[in-house]
């Protein structure tokens, strides 16, 4: 545990005692306040069917920014060790794979969770300027950030798997891009289709990620979701995790 700790300190200070951890964090702001200004002024004075909350998730506002801040935080996590040269210096400490993977990919979660603080000023500024006292709401707030969480560490994944198959942090933020989209078209499909009783249609089901945040942004926490992004994410650090034993003894 303690090398875990001294592993993920050293990967938070890389964030946060960086300028660009903060100009990641001043750009994931901007985009969302961007998005709910959006969403108020295309609204005017016309009553809405749901909360703006809902509606923000509702839309690829909130898909954009994970597609772009994903690869963003996770590009410079094994690639720009390698490229500078301190992975392999890294790699012969007496520390184990699966704490470096675990810490990383920790760090980069929490660092994840801190960009999308600020949103809560956004639900504040709907809550006093609009009659949707829902936008605070403890049940949609927890179910939305518990979304926003799922869904962070399955992009998040993806990009340390990107990371850790790159020497480049180009090439890295390229791939998990790519990756990214790829399950974001999966999510598109997924709406597109007309459900039936078939087996491929029910498991495209699981990755009908549009209606899974909608859920989540209205307070609803359905279990099978969970499990599919839990069993996703951990699938993806697997991947991860080999690729880094597999760089270790070359």
């Amino acid at each position: 545990m303690r090398v875990f700790l001294t592993l993920l300190r050293r990967e938070l200070s890389a964030f946060f005692l960086s300028i660009a951890g903060y100009v990641i964090i001043a750009s994931v702001t901007l985009l969302n306040s961007l998005s709910f200004v959006v969403l108020m002024t295309n609204l005017g004075n016309d009553p809405s069917p749901m909360p703006v909350t809902e509606m923000f998730y509702r839309t690829y506002f909130f898909w954009l920014v994970v597609l772009l801040a994903a690869p963003i935080i996770t590009m410079r996590l094994f690639a720009l060790e390698k490229s500078s040269g301190t992975f392999e210096t890294l790699m012969t400490t007496p520390v184990g794979d699966l704490q470096v993977v675990a810490a990383k990919f920790t760090a980069a979660v929490v660092f994840y969770i801190v960009t999308w603080l600020p949103m809560m000023a956004c639900l504040f500024v709907v809550r006093h300027f609009t009659n949707q006292p829902t936008a605070l709401d403890a049940g949609t707030v927890g179910g939305m950030y518990l979304g926003i969480f799922l869904t962070g560490c399955l992009f998040l994944s993806l990009g340390c798997f990107a990371s850790a198959i790159s020497r480049t942090q180009m090439a890295a933020a390229m791939i998990s891009f790519v990756l990214g989209v790829s399950l974001f078209s999966m999510g598109f499909l997924a709406e597109a289709l007309p459900a039936t009783a078939q087996w491929q249609s029910q498991a495209l089901s699981f990755f009908g990620l549009f209606e899974q945040m909608h859920d989540f942004a209205r307070g609803v926490v359905d279990t099978r979701t969970v499990v599919f992004y839990v069993s996703a994410t951990f699938f993806f650090l697997f991947l991860t995790l080999r690729a880094v034993e597999s760089q270790r003894w070359k």
